[in-house]
């Protein structure tokens, strides 16, 4: 189940703006970059009316697989932990999340990636 598109981040605007405004906390699998929300950046996306609301994008590296479809498998796992895990109730919070995934071999390791992934969401105060 992928994330509503309500959700999800896009266009190279709201990418560079993350890059350059974010607060970054790292971990042994991934790191996160958190930034407070610009509205504005989403205009030409005609999301104006959710752009207020936690917003998502998961960065996967060839360098974590050459195939395609093993990257897609753990997006599908991390977007499958945030839309059990993020009750409405959070979903209010003014944030763009982009999530890193870094080099290892971590592939058929789903517990040990969806734990650091729940760190980092309570370290990064996302979570409650």
């Amino acid at each position: 189940m992928a994330l509503p598109k309500d959700m999800r981040l896009k266009g190279h605007r709201t990418f560079n703006y993350i890059h350059k405004n974010s607060k970054i906390y790292h971990g042994k699998l991934m790191t996160f970059k958190v930034a407070r929300s610009n509205p504005d950046i989403l205009l030409t996306h005609r999301l104006a009316k959710t752009s207020n609301k936690l917003r998502v994008a998961i960065a996967i590296s060839k360098k974590v697989s050459k195939k395609a479809v093993e990257r897609n498998k753990l997006r599908r796992i991390l977007q499958e932990w945030l839309l059990t895990n993020i009750q409405k109730i959070n979903n209010h919070k003014p944030y763009w999340l982009l999530v890193n995934l870094k080099f290892g071999d971590f592939c058929n390791d789903k517990n040990r990636l969806l734990e650091e992934f729940q760190n980092l969401m309570f370290k990064s105060h996302l979570i409650k």
